[in-house]
């Protein structure tokens, strides 16, 4: 029963926005720190522990079968770069899963439920990562539960403004920092953690981090504007029946399109948790002082900018938009690509002709971080929003996961490029990200002129 307590609560507004925003805020920011704490310390537990002798390998279910499978197609694998085929699967699996959640919100569970189920499933995961033996199953509930938290959550935030409201932009880049919120204390906890006491530490403060977010979400239900039943059991579902119209259909090709430019962009951009994880932990000067900062902490640095940045870019926007210069949304998912290429441009100019054995300046990073953070901002808080003020109505969760299953192929061929770290030189492995990130931003340009038609300016 809804009192007029509660009503009132609902209506009040924070910073501008509805509370609703601020508990989806803080329950994606605990499973951020869970996913981002576990994704710290991945690579190098594997490529430093799991995979590093055939005696740790053999204790692990399934691995024999996984490895074996793997090198049938891209021939033997050494340690690192099986640890980087694992990694690409599974932080590409994460984003392949969203597809199903969104069709398992919208027409059976409803999003409410659906998202408190992929919580339980990947609390179970992280605590299941500290048994050897069960890793591989541990991922694979952290990707059936990543499934169902992440398009279902992410839709709740579109659901809190109406659709011509200019606050959702704003909106998703406020929920864009509660997530990197998360992943900006995950790495100097669930990092220090597994690294200097132990992998298994690490793993269950990511596990602990997941439970919290649950306890957020279930306390805060009531300030959320959303159907908890699936679209099949509304009341009125007629106007939901009405076959999509040819501009709908226009408007899922331009999204489809802009999906799968997308995939080149997390190929490159999640060479953080992988490659670039492996160049600070061997290749990077990390002593201050006589400490040596761990290495998991780096990827604490994209988040702390980002939350940063974010305020700053948001007004800035605000501004552009008040003066008629605002860029469309398309416009700002190229140069969000264009700039991730700048940034691993900034990794050629560090390496070139400096001795493999040689260590470079953590200055370096920090400045190619800088800029990849930067294109991140213009182009993944931009294309949630758009995704969701675009996708006809009655397909807005499948839509989400199409958006996310982009992500998947993407952060799978991260994985496959990131094989070839070891292989290449130095330069040439970060000329290539360069390449691949500028050629999609210069693709997303040449197509604007059609996407915007599509999908519209937003």
């Amino acid at each position: 029963m809804t009192t007029i307590s509660d009503t009132n609560a609902k209506n009040k507004l924070i910073f501008g926005h509805p509370p609703g925003l601020f508990v989806l805020f803080f329950t994606e920011m605990w499973e951020r720190f869970s996913y981002y704490g576990m994704r710290a310390l991945l690579v190098l537990y594997m490529s430093q522990y799991l995979l590093a002798t055939p005696a740790t390998q053999a204790t692990v279910f399934g691995l024999a079968g996984l490895q074996h499978s793997l090198e049938s197609l891209f021939g033997p694998l050494s340690a690192q770069a099986l640890a980087s085929q694992i990694y690409g699967l599974y932080t590409g699996l994460v984003y392949f899963t969203p597809f199903f959640g969104g069709m398992l919100a919208d027409q059976w569970l409803g999003q409410r439920k659906t998202v408190l189920l992929g919580g339980v499933l990947m609390a179970a995961g992280h605590f299941l990562m500290m048994l050897e033996s069960c890793f591989l199953a541990a991922l694979l509930l952290l990707i059936l539960g990543n499934g169902c938290f992440k398009p279902n959550i992410s839709t709740q935030v579109g659901s809190l403004y109406p659709l011509d409201d200019p606050r959702r932009d704003g909106a998703f880049t406020i929920f864009y920092m509660g997530i990197n919120l998360g992943a900006f204390f995950s790495p100097l906890v669930c990092g220090t953690l597994g690294q200097l006491y132990g992998w298994h530490y690490g793993f269950a403060a990511a596990g602990l981090g997941m439970l919290s977010g649950l306890l957020v979400f279930w306390s805060g239900r009531k300030y959320l504007h959303i159907a908890s039943q699936p679209v099949s059991y509304q009341v009125q579902p007629l106007p939901e029946a009405a076959p999509l119209s040819r501009q709908q259909w226009f408007t899922i090709a331009g999204l489809l399109v802009l999906a799968v430019l997308n995939i080149l962009f997390w190929a490159v951009y999640e060479q953080q948790g992988n490659s670039i994880q492996l160049f600070v932990e061997y290749h990077t000067r990390r002593t201050l002082w006589g400490w040596e900062m761990p290495s998991s902490w780096y990827q604490a640095l994209n988040p702390a900018m980002i939350m940063v940045l974010a305020p700053w870019l948001d007004n800035y926007w605000r501004h552009q938009a008040l003066r008629g210069t605002a860029l469309s949304s398309i416009s700002k998912m190229a140069v969000g690509a264009v700039l991730l290429g700048l940034g691993f441009l900034v990794m050629v100019v560090a390496v070139s002709g400096v001795d493999p054995a040689l260590k470079i300046s953590f200055v370096w990073l920090f400045v190619a971080t800088l800029i990849m953070t930067l294109g991140e901002l213009y182009l993944s808080p931009v294309g949630l929003s758009l995704v969701c003020k675009a996708a006809p109505p009655k397909l807005v969760g499948m839509s989400m996961g199409m958006w996310f299953l982009s992500a998947f192929f993407g952060n799978y061929l991260a994985g496959y490029l990131g094989s070839f770290y070891e292989r290449m030189a130095r330069d040439e492995f970060f000329l290539l990200m360069t390449g691949l990130g500028g050629i999609t931003g210069l693709a997303i340009f040449a197509l604007r002129p059609l996407l915007e038609r599509a999908v519209g300016r937003g």
